[in-house]
């Protein structure tokens, strides 16, 4: 007996699900944090540039080759390679490693909505005047509460996914994406009028290209472990969420606007938290790391006065919006994994059993992540790193590039980008960039990711 896999409700609710899944922690804390650090507009630059001839390329890919099979990444690989097969594992390992780490950073942000609004009404669950870094390194230090927010938050995703593809998360992201988009521009205005914001908008927007004199593989790797991050590629999202995509949907003018509306929100990130960031501690401020998005940023709000409170309600709550809707496309990419398995032996599929064992499975990596609080508890240390960075290493370090820099070499040379046409053709749909999909797929793109694998090899220590 077959059973009907579904399919996303309308081409507005995939195109939500899929800006949902490609704008997350990526693009609200590392974008703008790794352009301070890497140089302001030299940064920038090299980032649009790889969005644009590596990021979009790869996407088209994964969308066509998850429409083509009709299947979750492991079986897309399964049906259409006979050499490269284990890609598919290695994309559900890279989304199970990242949810180690993305649901602790989406407790952080709950429990900083918790936060603001106890700051709101004066209630005792608020800051209480305590400052921004104190507030920080105590929910680092105890264990207790930073592993209570992250069950809340992968609580909230699983219930999410257990709604189905067009019945949970399409019906929540194109809600979501939207008011995140709202909510940014307000931050935006509020950033970019503050006393001093004037120098954090000279250091985005003026050229300053010695960052790729001094050290080019640094920008080249920082710029394409973030691209890879942001736009959820290399994990098995896109080819998942693909897979559930109407054969009459134009595959290449969908990618573009994923790619665009990511990028988009990468740079109004930027807008939003370097101006206000530098305005309140110099240069040296937007170079914070993960203190940018929990301490400089809170001091901001709390520099705001009476409405501080409120504005920053408003930023966590973004932040949690787009942290939730990656983290429900990771969940899914798993889910999607033994719903197809569940069909291709005629039985229908356990929805809700699959996504709550993939949560616990999850939960197990993350109370680790969550207890070992960026390094500041004393737990042992794999290969000098905390938990966190440990698991980034792995996952947009090396398995994400690594995953893509396969999946092209894989559509060039053994599955062919004529073939790949065919389906991104169907219903007279036309493949406007097919010429230069070929030069990228075969060159540009691995050429780029072996660049982008060895600075981030380099820059983890691996390779000296």
């Amino acid at each position: 007996m077959e059973h009907k896999r579904g399919n996303w409700g309308s081409n507005f609710g995939f195109l939500m699900a899929a800006v949902g899944s490609a704008v997350g922690l990526g693009n609200l804390w590392g974008f703008p944090y790794k352009m301070g650090s890497n140089g302001g507009f030299a940064f920038l630059v090299v980032y649009l540039l790889l969005v644009l001839f590596v990021g979009f390329m790869v996407m088209v890919g994964e969308l066509a080759l998850g429409r083509k099979s009709g299947l979750g990444v492991v079986g897309t690989y399964k049906k259409l390679s006979k050499e490269v097969r284990w890609l598919g594992w290695l994309g559900i390992a890279s989304a199970f490693l990242i949810m180690s780490f993305y649901t602790v950073l989406g407790g952080y942000v709950t429990k900083y909505i918790v936060v603001n609004l106890g700051d709101i009404f004066g209630a005792g669950w608020g800051s209480g005047g305590m400052a921004a870094g104190d507030l920080f390194n105590g929910l680092l230090t105890n264990q207790v509460e930073s592993i209570v927010y992250s069950v809340i938050f992968l609580a909230l995703t699983c219930i999410i996914v257990m709604g189905g593809i067009s019945g949970g998360i399409e019906k929540f992201t194109k809600y979501a994406m939207p008011a995140l988009f709202v909510m940014l521009l307000v931050v935006i205005i509020r950033s970019v009028t503050l006393p001093g914001a004037g120098e954090g908008l000279r250091f985005m927007l003026v050229p300053n290209l010695q960052p790729l004199k001094d050290d080019f593989m640094a920008v080249i790797s920082s710029a394409g472990g973030q691209m890879f991050f942001s736009l959820s590629l290399g994990m098995g999202a896109m080819i998942t969420y693909g897979s559930y995509l109407e054969k009459k949907e134009n595959i290449e003018k969908n990618a573009l606007i994923v790619v665009s509306s990511d990028t988009l929100v990468a740079v109004m990130a930027a807008f939003a938290i370097l101006p206000a960031a530098i305005a309140l501690g110099g240069e040296d401020a937007a170079m914070a790391g993960p203190s940018l998005l929990f301490v400089t940023l809170q001091d901001v709000f709390a520099a705001m006065g009476t409405l501080g409170p409120v504005f920053g309600l408003i930023f966590y709550i973004l932040v949690f919006i787009a942290a939730i809707t990656s983290a429900i496309s990771l969940v899914e990419v798993v889910t999607t994994f033994y719903m197809d398995k569940a069909h291709a032996k005629g039985q229908p599929g356990n929805r809700k059993k699959y996504t709550i064992l993939t949560c616990l499975a999850i939960l197990v990596l993350a109370v680790i992540v969550a207890a070992d609080g960026l390094g500041s508890n004393g737990l042992w240390q794999p290969l000098g790193y905390c938990w966190l960075d440990f698991m980034d290493l792995w996952s947009e370090g090396i398995m994400m590039p690594l995953g893509a820099l396969f999946m092209c070499i894989f559509i060039g040379y053994e599955y062919k980008v004529d073939t790949l046409a065919e389906e991104i053709e169907l219903n007279g749909n036309r493949f406007r960039t097919k010429k230069v999909y070929a030069v990228c797929c075969k060159i540009v793109v691995p050429l780029a990711m072996f660049l982008v694998l060895f600075g981030q090899l380099q820059t983890f220590g691996i390779i000296k």
